[in-house]
């Protein structure tokens, strides 16, 4: 005789849903507790929200490029700036190209919102240019007097005279002197330094004030004479529409320099990469950077020539919109990797070092305009939001009291626990991956409230099929539970797939909505299947539902239940005619 086959034991959510419960109540400890530990109780909220700052930039035509504003270029342009700003911990900055030479950059208001700004305004393209002369940043009259003129001119303290560039260690320079006729005689050479050069960092010029000088040079020497770098106007027109290949005129980042640069040796888009970093051995701070494998041939030939030169020959300018940032001396040959050092504080090696990382970009741009945004336009847009939400989350309420009565009490507990799952997780995303709580994000979580009870009313319509066909509720929760589930993850994965695309396709606040969505709609997965369905299940074994209370929602008169099939007793013809 064949032993008994052992029945089917209930499963998982059926015995122990104590133990689904149990490991979401853990997740929202958790998350709360991270949460308040963080300091972080609140999401941060975007520009529309929180105000900060708008700025327009405008693409500028380039001399002999007149096809250079294209939308390669542009797109290119709005991924540096991008990272750039983003490379300052300013998180959720928005930029995104408008019309056809336009870019709209929203930085937020922050802790380095200020800095990004200023950054955002150094767009110009990055170039390593040599330095042929360097001297005091104010205007200087008497060298436009007399090419001859023996007077000399002290320069300030300046990155200049402070930076090395070198490929293990640094040797600060004495600094950095010029003579009158310096700015002549540099001028009528050869613009790249070669180990012919002199070596006192003053190049010869003609002994008399008659000597032969092109016009362009002269041209050129009466600029730089006249240059006054202590001036933000002076600074940018220092080196106004100056090509790579000309010899340029510059002001130091402070204005308290100004400088004669040769043509531009190596481009910003040669460095592939550049980092801060302190040096243990000398208690310093110090940018360290790498080039392409093309820059760093480049660089190797431009350092070789430099090296063999004496102050101010030896350094070579970092020019990005016209002024020099940094113009440290080069000791040696340097090839595939190069370190500057000098008088930098953590900041300002930061600075240098982003600015190097992303600062080359494909076209100029002119700051077109700057716009502060409050946050009361979209503070009045966010409450208008929240009512709308308020007013759609009340009328689901009623929807599910007037229809589902009983059940309606487990929907309504699923919303909260979605709810505490998506505010915390909001909040720690902030400081995690820069999330910002923007006006379409907020559509986003209230989009989510529908695709969240849809879930409940597919569950529950199983139930109540399961009840009008005749069985009682413990078994209704369970068979009804494998088809429902079904339906759900088939719902939620349209519903992620959808915002997973628009994600993807989609730039600024759009993104916002996208990922809110994607987000509550995994939520959406994890609260069905570790809170609603382990509920329905212990509700399941009470008697106010089991009983099918009339208020319960599952009362089978009111569902119009069959009643349970009974088997029949087959009675079999009398074979006996007496019987019969």
């Amino acid at each position: 005789m064949a032993a008994p086959k052992k029945g089917r034991g209930p499963s998982g959510g059926q015995g122990r849903p104590g133990r689904a419960l149990a490991l979401i109540l853990i997740a929202m400890v958790a998350l709360t507790g991270g949460m308040f530990l963080s300091g972080h109780t609140t999401p941060r909220l975007g520009i529309d929200l929180a105000g900060g700052t708008s700025i327009t930039l405008k693409a500028k035509s380039q001399p002999g490029k007149p096809d250079a504003i294209n939308p390669t270029n542009m797109d290119t342009a709005v991924s540096i700036i991008e990272r750039r700003v983003n490379g300052l911990g300013v998180s959720e900055a928005e930029v995104q190209t408008q019309g056809r030479d336009n870019i709209i950059v929203n930085i937020p208001k922050g802790t380095n919102s200020k800095q990004a700004r200023e950054q955002v305004g150094t767009t110009a393209q990055l170039y390593f240019r040599p330095v042929l002369t360097v001297t005091a940043g104010q205007a200087t009259p008497a060298d436009t007097a007399s090419p001859s003129a023996s007077g000399s001119a002290k320069p300030s303290a300046s990155p200049s005279d402070k930076e090395t560039a070198s490929g293990s260690k640094a040797t600060p320079s004495a600094g950095a002197t010029t003579q009158g006729r310096a700015v002549t005689g540099a001028l009528t050479k050869d613009t790249s330094p070669s180990p012919s050069a002199s070596t006192s960092g003053t190049p010869k010029a003609s002994a008399s004030p008659s000597a032969s000088v092109d016009p362009a040079t002269a041209e050129l020497q009466k600029r730089f004479a006249a240059l006054d770098c202590s001036t933000k106007a002076g600074r940018a027109k220092a080196g106004a529409n100056a090509k790579p290949t000309d010899t340029t005129i510059a002001c130091s980042s402070e204005g308290d320099a100004k400088y004669v640069l040769g043509p531009a040796e190596v481009s910003g888009t040669d460095v592939d990469s550049a980092k801060a970093t302190i040096d243990q051995q000398r208690g310093m701070w110090i940018v360290q950077m790498d080039f392409t494998d093309k820059g760093s041939k480049k660089f190797q030939q431009i350092t070789s020539k430099l090296s063999q030169q004496q102050s101010p020959m030896n350094q070579f300018a970092i020019a990005l919109d016209g002024e020099v940032v940094s113009a440290p001396q080069v000791n040696e040959t340097l090839s595939g990797s190069a370190e500057i050092s000098g008088s930098f504080t953590q900041q300002s090696a930061q600075d240098l070092a982003n600015v190097l990382s992303y600062g080359a970009l494909p076209l100029s741009f002119d700051e077109d305009t700057v716009t502060t945004v409050t946050a009361a336009l979209g503070g009045e847009q966010l409450q208008a939001g929240l009512i709308a939400g308020a007013i759609g989350l009340a009328l689901v309420v009623i929807y599910l009291v007037a229809y589902y009565r009983g059940l309606a009490l487990i929907a309504l507990l699923s919303l909260l626990v979605s709810g505490i799952l998506t505010y915390t997780l909001m909040s720690l995303l902030g400081p995690a991956i820069g999330f910002a709580l923007n006006l379409p994000a907020v559509c986003g979580a209230i989009v989510a409230i529908g695709i969240t009870a849809d879930s409940f009313i597919v569950y529950f319509e199983r139930i109540r099929d399961e009840i009008r066909d005749g069985r009682t509720l413990r078994p209704a929760v369970e068979r009804a539970w494998p088809r429902a589930r079904r339906t759900i993850l088939v719902s939620d994965f349209v519903s992620f797939l959808a915002a997973a695309v628009l994600f993807i396709v989609t730039v600024g606040k759009v993104q916002g909505f996208a990922f809110t969505l994607g987000l509550t709609t995994l939520l959406d997965v994890v609260v069905v299947f570790l809170f609603t369905k382990p509920v329905m299940t212990l509700m399941a074994r009470t008697k106010f539902f089991s009983g099918g209370h009339p208020w319960s929602g599952l009362d089978p008169k009111r569902l119009g239940a069959k009643p349970p099939l009974r088997r029949t007793r087959r009675v079999n013809a009398p074979t006996d005619p007496k019987e019969a």
